[in-house]
């Protein structure tokens, strides 16, 4: 079943710029969200990820365009369609925001700002640069510490916050990323920005506020971000995972964290 897309009237402030919003049964927040990102100039993708909601009703009604999908493929799958629809219609860069209301749409600006000033073709939202204290339990900063370890191991990024799902995506990492993007939980946070430093690409963070969940419910539990970690050192050793096209001309240098 081909998926159902309705479109939003364009805006001019971040012209070339989507704002791409994975979303799962997120009635209690989508209206804001899409209210916040469209009132800040930009066009809002809502990929509506198989909701039994009425989540995509309320993303249109709000002026969003949405893509609605059968079943629920997960944030990677949803993510994947969302670039494909963003290189589709001839987008630059992707935005990507939590349709939970935890991200800041001011900061959106501060990513856009960074992939143009220090040349990244990712930048990261990062909750441990410079906003305060970010309250997470203590397995949880554990585990996301381990994971940007095994991203440093690499030399080729220095991340501190490889969960993050606050980015800045611009071509040619877009087009790869379009064509291949793990589906699977933490394989469009960690595992994108490994095989990302990997393949070339330059990564780099900027310091941002996050929220509190705004309402309904998160998506995974504390197991799942555990099996993760145990994910992500077999990928070290093994070098199992999807892949990307290495990046021309790629400099393997770590850029330093813009803002």
């Amino acid at each position: 079943m081909a998926p159902d897309a309705e479109s939003p009237t364009s805006s001019t402030a971040g012209a070339g710029v989507l704002v791409v919003v994975p979303a799962y049964n997120e009635r209690d927040c989508i209206a804001a969200v899409v209210d916040d990102v469209r009132g800040a100039g930009y066009d809002c993708l809502v990929v509506d990820d198989g909701s039994r909601d009425e989540t995509a009703e309320i993303a249109a009604a709000h002026g969003a365009a949405v893509v609605r999908l059968p079943i629920n493929l997960g944030v990677g799958g949803a993510l994947r369609t969302g670039f494909r629809y963003a290189t589709d219609h001839g987008y630059h860069t992707v935005v990507q925001v939590d349709a939970d209301g935890q991200h800041v749409t001011d900061h959106i600006r501060h990513l856009l700002e960074a992939v143009d000033t220090a040349d990244l073709d990712m930048a990261v939202g990062s909750r441990f640069l410079g906003h305060g204290d970010y309250r997470m339990p203590f397995v949880r900063r554990w585990a996301v510490r381990v994971l940007a370890a095994v991203i440093r191991s690499t030399g080729k990024a220095h991340i501190t916050d490889p969960t993050s799902g606050f980015r800045a995506i611009r071509r040619p990492l877009l087009d790869a990323f379009a064509a291949d993007f793990p589906a699977h939980y933490l394989g469009d946070t960690f595992e994108a920005l490994l095989v990302s430093a990997r393949r070339g690409y330059r990564l780099g963070e900027v310091p941002v506020a996050m929220r509190e969940r705004q309402g309904g419910r998160p998506s995974a539990d504390l197991s799942a971000l555990v099996q993760s970690v145990l994910r992500a050192f077999t990928i070290l050793l093994t070098g199992t995972t999807f892949d990307l096209p290495p990046r021309s001309g790629a400099n393997h240098r770590a850029p330093r964290n813009a803002g």
